[in-house]
């Protein structure tokens, strides 16, 4: 069955955000390192972007390496730095040729020289690209986020550019990393874990939840459709009861 054709396009998330989970386990089970696994990882990466571009997703997110992941072991981390560098450098003929725009978020600052370098090369490259924009988190961790967003917004309430009294969401909207992004609409988790991780913790006020035990490199197209599919059949009442939406 082609689960494609169950998806309703006028009722797409058009936020996805993703929690790329279990690609050492994945490894594991094949009796390899886990640096495998992360090779392996890519290939749904590029599986997912090409789904959700060809449905018309506008925003996916990706949880690449969160401010945690720098406590793995330094091999493990070099090594996913690494495959970051030459991912970039691999898939940039393909989102220019799907038109897509590539973002991060995160403490960028604190990545190698080299990784920081590519990254912001694809970055400029594709800025003017507009089918969809997939954003990286990179060295990223909400709590982190928030505390900066606090911390500016008090340095400009200090120097009264802000006024206390005039904070609402829409100012701290701006002053997160994902300013240019709507809130996430469907977050989703592989490897059977439940849990958020740091991950957009303002930004998913009102997400829809899927957890599945597939792992990462295991995830294909039609585990996406399957996530999306589900999302559409759940009510989104933003508080509101299902008979004021009706």
């Amino acid at each position: 069955m082609n689960l494609k054709e169950n998806i309703k396009l006028n009722r797409l998330p058009k936020h996805i955000a993703i929690i790329m989970d279990g690609n050492g386990r994945w490894a594991k089970q094949q009796g390899m390192m886990r640096a495998f696994g992360h090779e392996n990882g890519t290939k749904s990466v590029r599986q997912t972007v090409e789904a959700c571009a060809e449905l018309g997703v506008e925003n996916l997110t990706l949880y690449a390496f969160s401010t945690e992941n720098w406590k793995r072991p330094k091999l493990e981390v070099q090594t996913l730095m690494k495959l970051l560098v030459s991912s970039l450098k691999k898939e940039i003929s393909t989102l220019q040729d799907n038109n897509i725009k590539l973002s991060a978020i995160g403490n960028l600052k604190t990545l190698p020289n080299k990784v920081h370098n590519e990254l912001q090369d694809v970055i400029n490259k594709t800025k003017d690209n507009s089918r969809m924009t997939l954003t990286l988190a990179l060295s990223y961790g909400s709590r982190e986020e928030l505390l900066n967003t606090v911390k500016e917004i008090s340095i400009k309430v200090k120097n009264n550019i802000i006024s206390p009294e005039n904070i609402e969401e829409s100012i701290i909207n701006k002053h997160l990393y994902t300013q240019n992004l709507p809130d996430v609409d469907l977050l989703i988790r592989t490897s059977g874990e439940q849990r958020i991780s740091n991950f957009l913790l303002w930004q998913i006020a009102y997400a829809e939840l899927y957890f599945t035990k597939i792992l990462w490199p295991d995830f294909t197209k039609q585990h996406l459709y399957e996530a999306i599919i589900e999302y559409q059949k759940r009510e989104r009442r933003f508080g509101k009861t299902s008979e004021q939406l009706s």
